[in-house]
């Protein structure tokens, strides 16, 4: 029996099954610096091993040689710096909180907790070790909570300019998944034009047959790369204002022209959508919907900003 994905961001894929233990166990080494903390090949290739086991779950076949590496290890410097804002901001996660997201996981697999502690360890894993993922992924939240959404307003004025706009707005809602071809924060005019050049070869790839999931996969810098780039479904409301326009004049399938936003250059697919008639919002529906979108446009702007002022040393091409 293989249990179904049950978290998202650090947790892809955590049951994969251990490898066998080689005969000779090789030195470990530094992949990466962060700040003051490091990065050792031996966790790069944990989680390296649990992607692909994600991806495999999802049909995705994972890019060649050191591409799959790099996002993985992309992925893991990140979240090293929001776990050390959490440790800064004496963030914690209680045993309450904890226990009762672990059951949450273990009701959505269909068991009790102690059939889930079984199937993980008939899958190399220990509660021990998963409960240390989800306390992770738990404090990582909470730092996104306090530095993001906290700090997101909306103003009557908001919500009455929003309900004047949309008057009878769309019910529909949107599968969207991206590509994002990210660019520094003050870019060069030099760096923005080839970020841009590369969305842009990335789209001629696309409309050449090239398979969406495993180019983001390989190429994009979103934080959903190691899903395919999957966004999720977002109620038309809620999609990102960049993508505002863009998104419900796409045929089921299609590809976005590459779209400018402060991040870099987005690559958007609708996968699919649903629902399509008119109702008329209350101020409290347009007011979260308001505020979930400033949300979205803010998270990845905020990702790179803490990235670009943190001290990174990132030595994978070097061993």
């Amino acid at each position: 029996m293989r249990l179904k994905a049950w978290i998202p961001l650090a947790l892809v894929a955590l049951m994969s099954p251990l490898s066998a233990v080689a005969e000779e166990v090789p030195l470990d080494r530094i992949v990466a610096v962060v700040n003051d903390d490091a990065i050792m090949h031996s966790q790069l290739e944990s989680r390296v091993a649990q992607a692909r086991n994600q991806l495999q779950s999802r049909n995705i076949q994972a890019p060649p040689g050191q591409a799959l590496e790099r996002q993985v290890l992309d992925r893991m410097i990140v979240e090293q710096i929001e776990l050390q804002m959490a440790e800064n901001a004496n963030l914690n996660i209680d045993e309450t909180q904890l226990n009762t997201t672990m059951r949450g996981i273990a009701k959505n697999n269909g068991l009790t907790l102690d059939q889930f502690a079984d199937q993980l360890e008939q899958q190399g894993q220990t509660l021990a070790e998963v409960r240390e993922q989800v306390r992770r992924e738990l404090l990582i939240r909470q730092v996104q909570q306090s530095q993001v959404a906290s700090k997101v307003t909306v103003s009557d004025r908001e919500v009455d300019r929003f309900l004047e706009q949309n008057s009878q707005t769309s019910n529909a809602s949107y599968h969207l998944a991206q590509i994002l071809v990210a660019v520094p924060q003050s870019p060069t005019p030099d760096q923005v034009k080839q970020a841009q050049s590369k969305a842009q070869d990335l789209h001629q790839q696309l409309q050449n047959g090239a398979d969406f999931q495993q180019l983001a996969v390989a190429q994009s810098d979103g934080a959903q790369a190691l899903q395919g780039g999957d966004l999720g479904w977002r109620p038309a409301a809620q999609i990102p204002s960049i993508f505002a326009e863009v998104v419900p004049a796409l045929s089921q399938g299609e590809v976005s022209q590459p779209i400018r936003s402060p991040s870099g250059f987005h690559l958007v697919k609708l996968l699919e959508t649903r629902g399509n008639s008119g109702g008329k919002m209350t101020r409290e529906q347009a007011s979260q919907a308001i505020f979930q979108r400033k949300v979205n446009d803010e998270l990845e702007a905020w990702t790179q900003e803490i990235r670009a002022s943190a001290y990174i040393d990132n030595r994978l091409d070097q061993g």
